[in-house]
């Protein structure tokens, strides 16, 4: 069933670097233990950080327990062939958490409408996708595919493995994935009207892939099929909690032998596409659409799924267990481009619709405990949707071209921007998290950016204050950026705070007591992230999202392109509204600011002259 997840062909482009590449390192004890009271200092109270210091103190002692949980991390380190985090991060951040995946874990991406009229029939959009996913798959699978590069180093390749006929199973205690062979498993799952179909997108005797036509054809039969009535929406099991699916995915195979099939042959498709019957307009409406929908006509547990509504909008949906945000907006780039630009080879668009096999329903057998199973996972998905509020900043009042002319990073701007606006809102700073890639080594996924430091305080603090001067405002939050900007290079290169003290943590023996430095109180608030944030920008995107991570906290997905901002922000109806207004306001602050200092030193300059 399964391909293995370490399936490297160091002759291919691909993976070209992919054995060279470092391991993930082990930062030394003291760098992160004072990386980690620098990080916590403006969360805290002088009482609370003395407190704080002392539980660092007691852990870094010579010879104490904190050096002999360093000790053994570098000793694990040193005999892994992956890195010492892989298999943990996989396991604690994604595999054993029971909360839904969707809402919570999955994200999305919503593509932008540059040519509507490109747009219907919803199955002329639909094909078109397919086929710009089957030639980026192509890549993949011959390993043709160019690695990523960062700062022309290459960037880890193995998410790619988990990219096409890739599955998360729900497994008791932790689930697993699992990956099938690609050149035996060529069919497209679709699900339409909660009801589940799979064609070929390869030409069985000739090996060639379907054209567009064909596709299309392809999926107008299924639309036929599918009819007017929806199905028992069996997807909706997926938006439940772990162990309650696991549960009843194991009574499904027990009901009926022909059910392992069918769950075999949703799971191994190259990738879902939703062909959902209703037409959202505004970015609202689309954002969650696509973010969640109405938990039925979907598959959660597919890495991949690729949303087309019946007015011709698309997006994409992202299963995040094994794969982050960037080989996914990698391929969802490439297709959009490819197609904008007319790369994507469409083949004849002639169709002998007699020499096409008939699409294949799946059925899955059930009885009366497995819809009220489906029922119960309805009720939950509905009212946990609810809970949520999902609103959009579209901000065209400038973007990454102006902000690099004040001679500052883009996305450190917009990180005060942030924290600006939680403090117009909130009065006070709280923890923030930005997520940095560390793909630079193998297996490497992201670690921490801590964002909220003593500078980004004092440049927030600035800013409220009427009687502080636009020179020392921008002053401010020129330090706060190059604090960011250092810290955001020490995470990518695997030299943040939160991973190693999570390696540290999970190396703790059987009756070994839990050191201070955990139980204290302000590593708790220092991991508490009020605001999750994140950037993926790509023209090609109209926006892109996530849940929040905490109840009390903000998803907040952004983009900065030329000329605006984009923010999608998340949050269990914390005043999303009111967030958007003093986004909007520190944003148009930020820039009175440096722009005044910008006149000023004009000015200066030309009185020297």
């Amino acid at each position: 069933m399964t391909v293995p997840p370490t399936n490297i062909n160091p002759a291919g482009k691909l993976m070209a670097h992919q054995l060279a590449m470092p391991k993930l390192p082990v930062p030394t004890l003291k760098e992160t233990l004072d990386k980690y009271l620098t990080t916590v200092r403006p969360l805290l109270t002088d009482a609370e950080f003395a407190q704080t210091q002392a539980a660092v103190q007691d852990f870094a002692r010579p010879n104490g327990l904190g050096a002999k949980l360093q000790q053994r991390l570098e000793q694990r380190a040193a005999s892994t062939n992956t890195s010492w985090l892989y298999s943990w991060w996989n396991d604690v951040a994604y595999m054993a958490y029971r909360d839904p995946v969707v809402i919570y874990v999955s994200y999305f991406f919503q593509f932008y409408d540059a040519d509507r009229k490109s747009l219907q029939p919803q199955t002329k959009r639909a094909a078109e996708l397919v086929s710009g996913i089957m030639a980026f798959r192509e890549k993949v699978v011959s390993q043709e595919l160019t690695p990523e590069m960062a700062r022309n180093e290459p960037l880890c390749s193995i998410q790619y493995n988990y990219m096409f006929n890739s599955c998360r199973i729900p497994v008791k205690p932790a689930d697993m994935p699992a990956t099938y062979d690609p050149k035996t498993n060529n069919h497209v799952l679709v699900l339409r009207k909660n009801q589940f179909f799979t064609f070929d997108a390869i030409h069985p005797h000739s090996g060639k892939p379907l054209s567009t036509a064909e596709i299309q054809a392809q999926l107008d039969r299924i639309i036929a099929l599918a009819g007017e009535n929806k199905g028992l929406p069996l997807g909706a099991l997926t938006t439940d909690n772990r162990d309650t699916w696991t549960d009843v995915r194991a009574k499904l195979l027990a009901l009926h032998p022909g059910n392992e099939q069918v769950l075999d042959k949703i799971q191994s498709s190259v990738f879902a596409l939703c062909l959902d019957d209703s037409s959202p307009v505004t970015r609202e409406e689309v954002g969650r659409a696509l973010w969640h929908g109405d938990g039925r006509n979907r598959w959660f547990d597919k890495s991949l799924q690729f949303v087309v509504f019946e007015n011709g909008k698309a997006g994409f949906n992202g299963e995040h267990s094994m794969m982050d945000a960037t080989p996914t907006g990698r391929l969802c780039e490439w297709v959009l481009d490819s197609l904008a630009k007319g790369k994507v080879d469409h083949g004849s668009p002639h169709v002998s619709i007699e020499s096409l096999p008939e699409p294949e329903q799946l059925r899955l057998v059930v009885d009366g405990e497995i819809a009220g199973a489906v029922r119960d996972a309805e009720a939950k998905f509905d009212k946990l949707a609810a809970q949520h509020d999902f609103q959009v900043l579209a901000y065209d009042g400038y973007g990454k071209g102006l902000i690099k002319t004040f001679g500052v990073s883009p996305d450190a701007y917009v990180q005060l921007a942030l924290q600006l606006a939680y403090y117009k809102m909130y009065g006070e700073c709280r923890a923030t998290y930005e997520s940095a890639q560390t793909r630079k080594f193998a297996y490497g996924r992201t670690e921490t950016g801590r964002s909220v430091s003593m500078e980004s305080v004092a440049f927030v603090k600035a800013m409220a204050d009427p009687n502080v001067p636009h020179a020392e405002r921008v002053a401010k939050a020129k330090a706060a950026i190059a604090y960011h900007g250092k810290y955001m290079k020490d995470a990518s290169e695997g030299r943040g705070v939160d991973r190693h003290l999570l390696g540290l943590r999970m190396l703790l023996q059987p009756g070994e007591d839990k050191p201070k430095i955990f139980t204290d109180a302000a590593y708790a608030k220092s991991c508490h992230w009020n605001l999750s944030t994140s950037q993926l920008t790509s023209e090609y995107f109209d926006g892109y999202g996530w849940g929040e991570v905490v109840p009390d906290g903000y998803g907040l997905a952004y983009m900065i392109k030329e000329k605006s901002i984009h923010v999608n922000i998340v949050s269990q109806h914390l005043g999303n509204l009111r967030f958007r207004h003093y986004l909007t306001e520190a944003l148009q602050d930020m820039r009175v600011a440096f722009e005044s200092v910008v006149a000023a030193q004009g000015v200066a300059g030309k009185s020297k002259l």
